[in-house]
């Protein structure tokens, strides 16, 4: 079975909205045995709606489409499908009732006139309800084809397909083949050499075709998704098996989580696990550092607190940095950093204490070009310090920087050198 999806709006096209419901469809699809052979962005026009529905009907067996079931003036996708498919729009009064008693719930008298556009539908279709929002879906057949369409909102659409579209695509795909992924997530390690240290493995499975390997790099990370294709789901969690154990002799510790795992998170059950604290102690990344780790629920645990300690003033009064050595070697400095880990450690009482200082731009300081980072942890035993010369605009450098002070925590807390060291063999 193959499946084509549609997003519709303008706001996609003008990069004003990530396309995430197109990605989140692709995973869902594929656990039920769909291939995605092509994802298709319109903006909100009639005419070019319908033309990109015709295109889609013309290749696949199942259409869905997202976004432009609203009230207002450019949620065209009901008029879109109604012209493609030749049929007049119809108020469907059982959809009129229910807007209204969900408006009437709401405490609200007036019904503005537009929401009632939602409750028409092109002749032949069937509504799907709608369980987290007032937006139905609909259900109609052209010629071999389905065509789904839903709403743009994430959680309404991801409701409306778990609860109607997919049982019916599952029972229509049958047990003919089942599609999983694993994802194999690393940080540190640039995505070229993820693919060059995982080379060997690439090069025996595309003697195959499946499983495949893919690669998705984003600022330091580098995810490594593994896909196969088996009449059963056991038999695609065998195959998956077998080359993520190969991928992880390959990646070594490189690897900090699979699928959804995030760094922040693997570090607090690290800590948890540890009896550990950690506090922080910030200068160029402003609070992102203390921002990643409280993002895990139950962060209270393991994180005590932290000071921004932008200016040198504030190192030398907050933190205890020395004044001579700022003086001396600037806020630049391995040795500073060391002194704000310390510093915070002490203040809050922590386990550890994790330190940022750098230049994240534009200009450079003390003599220092833009990129120029310390990361330092000081715990129980002897202090580490990372150098990075990182590349790109403030915003990246601080972002990499903060993933860099996680994973230099993440590894004293496994044991593990402060550096990927790709493994031999």
């Amino acid at each position: 079975m193959k499946a084509e999806i549609v997003a519709i709006g303008t706001e996609l096209l003008l990069g004003d909205v990530v396309n995430g419901n197109a990605a989140w469809l692709g995973r869902a699809l594929a656990e039920i045995g769909v291939d995605v052979d092509h994802t298709v962005a319109v903006g909100d026009n009639e005419r070019r709606i319908a033309a990109v529905l015709a295109s889609a009907v013309g290749r696949a067996d199942v259409v869905i489409t997202t976004g432009g079931l609203g009230p207002t003036q450019d949620d065209l996708t009901r008029e879109a499908l109604a012209a493609f498919a030749g049929v007049p729009l119809e108020r469907d009064p059982d959809l009129e009732a229910a807007l209204r008693a969900r408006y009437a719930a709401l405490g609200r008298r007036d019904y503005p006139a537009m929401n009632l556009r939602m409750a028409d539908r092109p002749r032949g279709a069937r509504a799907l309800p709608n369980p987290a929002g007032t937006a139905p879906g609909l259900r109609m057949e052209i010629g071999d084809a389905v065509i789904y369409a839903l709403p743009g909102v994430p959680r309404e659409m991801q409701e409306i397909f778990k609860q109607w579209v997919a049982p019916e695509l599952a029972e229509r795909a049958g047990s003919g083949t089942v599609i999983l992924s694993r994802v194999l997530r690393t940080v540190g390690v640039w995505e070229s050499e993820v693919a060059d240290a995982l080379a060997p493995l690439d090069a025996e499975l595309a003697r195959s075709g499946n499983p495949t390997l893919a690669y998705l790099a984003s600022e330091g990370q580098t995810r490594v998704r593994i896909t196969a294709k088996a009449p059963s789901r056991s038999e695609a969690e065998a195959m998956i098996q077998q080359v993520e154990q190969r991928a992880r002799q390959l990646l070594g510790d490189a690897v900090f989580g699979v699928d959804d795992d995030a760094l922040e998170a693997v570090v607090h059950r690290l800590l948890r696990d540890a009896g550990a604290t950690v506090a922080s102690a910030e200068s160029l990344t402003g609070g992102l550092l203390a921002a990643a780790l409280t993002a895990t629920p139950g962060a209270s645990e393991t994180y005590l607190g932290g000071v921004i300690a932008y200016a040198s003033a504030v190192k030398i009064e907050e933190l205890g940095v020395p004044a001579d050595l700022i003086a001396r070697r600037g806020a630049v400095d391995p040795e500073v950093a060391v002194a704000m880990a310390t510093g915070i450690r002490k203040r809050l009482g922590a386990t550890y204490g994790l330190a940022t200082t750098g230049v994240a731009g534009p200009t450079e300081q003390d003599g220092k070009p833009v990129g120029s980072v310390f990361v330092g942890l000081v715990g129980p035993s002897d202090p580490v310090v990372r150098e990075l010369h990182l590349h790109g605009d403030r915003d990246r450098i601080r972002r990499q920087t903060v993933l860099v002070a996680l994973d230099l925590l993440r590894r004293h807390l496994s044991g593990l050198p402060p550096i990927w060291q790709r493994p031999k063999g």
